[in-house]
């Protein structure tokens, strides 16, 4: 014969602080929602928009049927010791990027900094250096970056001696700074509060010890 059992069931604020903990614990293993670094995403296109960088793309299917033209950007993380952040893409002089990334991003310096120094290139190349930055290998950090510099003289004018190292150093530290912003927005994701919000917010119940109910 079936049975009826009732079970008291309790909202997240109504548990005890060690039923929390595990009803924490439960929800965070869920991980954050997919793609939930595609507003990072958007906004390293922006950057790169400002400072000359025209990432490349991938063409990707959509669940739909569809397709759309996916930037190259990757990373891995955030726990071993080669994980990190790339991008492919295509670099040339922007006219006022110093400019524009300070009023984008008035509290980065380090942002600043890379305007600056690829600017200052630049300009010991008469704005005519461009690069190409490549994806090299099966992991994901600035190191499996590859820069090839060249300069678009009417003349034939090399780079400067300092050109390729300067411009490949700027775009890692690109990538670098890419990196942080990812493991900044997953940190906050996963933080007890984010956790707290999104089981508040889905009104999921737990029994008193905080296992998830239902």
């Amino acid at each position: 014969m079936p049975e009826v059992i009732c079970t008291t069931v309790y909202q997240f604020p109504e548990l005890s602080d060690v039923a929390k903990d595990k009803a924490r614990s439960w929800y965070r293993e869920l991980g954050p929602h997919d793609d939930w670094w595609d507003a990072v995403y958007e906004d390293f296109e922006r950057i790169c928009d400002i400072l000359g960088i025209r990432l490349k793309t991938n063409l990707v299917r959509l669940m739909g049927g569809g397709t759309r033209q996916k930037p190259c950007i990757w990373f891995s993380g955030f726990w071993s010791q080669g994980d990190g952040a790339c991008f492919e893409g295509y670099f040339s002089h922007a006219k006022g990027a110093v400019a524009r990334i300070r009023n984008y991003a008035p509290q980065d310096p380090t942002l600043h900094g890379i305007a600056d120094r690829l600017l200052a290139v630049q300009r010991r190349n008469f704005y005519q250096l461009v690069a190409e930055a490549s994806h090299r290998g099966r992991y994901y950090h600035e190191y499996t970056m590859s820069v090839d510099v060249t300069r678009d003289s009417p003349n034939w004018q090399p780079p400067t001696e300092d050109a390729e190292e300067i411009l490949t150093e700027a775009l890692r530290d690109l990538a670098r700074w890419l990196y942080r912003q990812l493991q900044a927005e997953y940190d906050h994701l996963t933080s007890d509060e984010a956790i707290e919000e999104g089981i508040i917010v889905n009104e999921y119940t737990f029994t008193k010890g905080g296992r998830r109910f239902g």
